[in-house]
């Protein structure tokens, strides 16, 4: 198993283009001057990835108004990404990395304990990318559960 290289604020964040759940291809390029919120989830559908999603969802609008942009990158097919947002009424852009390289470009696949063992897969993980397409912020091995409450905290978003 590989341990991929965790990137770190004033990093230049990897560039990517991949496709959205609309088919649509977007690229970190596209949104250079603008700040973005990258994060990664293992699986759509799934309790803790539903709950994230939604809680992102919820908070567009005051992230937005900060500034930010929201792409949650998972390894699901753009397809089963339009179920997921349809299903959950998500308005944040889904966007698939089938063969996980952008994951790995940003340390977020590789080795992580699961129910006790070590497995290779998808690493929760949360990457701000400042207006000049710099790492500002890389957040490993998040929870599922109240991280975008605690990255709010820590862009000091929680007046917006």
């Amino acid at each position: 198993m590989s341990e991929t290289a965790r990137l770190t604020p004033g990093d230049t964040a990897p560039e990517f283009t991949l496709t959205d759940d609309t088919g649509a291809e977007i690229g970190l390029s596209d949104l250079l001057g603008r700040k973005v919120i990258v994060y990664f989830y293992p699986s759509a559908m799934t309790p803790g990835c539903t709950k994230q999603a939604c809680d992102f969802t919820d908070s567009l609008d005051a992230l937005q108004a900060a500034g930010y942009e929201v792409l949650g990158i998972s390894p699901d097919k753009p397809e089963k990404l339009a179920k997921f947002r349809e299903k959950e009424s998500l308005t944040i852009r889904l966007l698939s990395d089938p063969d996980r390289s952008v994951m790995k470009q940003y340390g977020a696949f590789g080795e992580k304990k699961l129910y006790g063992k070590v497995v290779e897969g998808v690493i929760r993980s949360t990457i701000v990318v400042d207006e000049d397409g710099k790492v500002f912020l890389a957040q490993y091995n998040v929870k599922a559960t109240g991280h975008v409450a605690k990255l709010r905290r820590d862009l000091a978003l929680n007046d917006a």
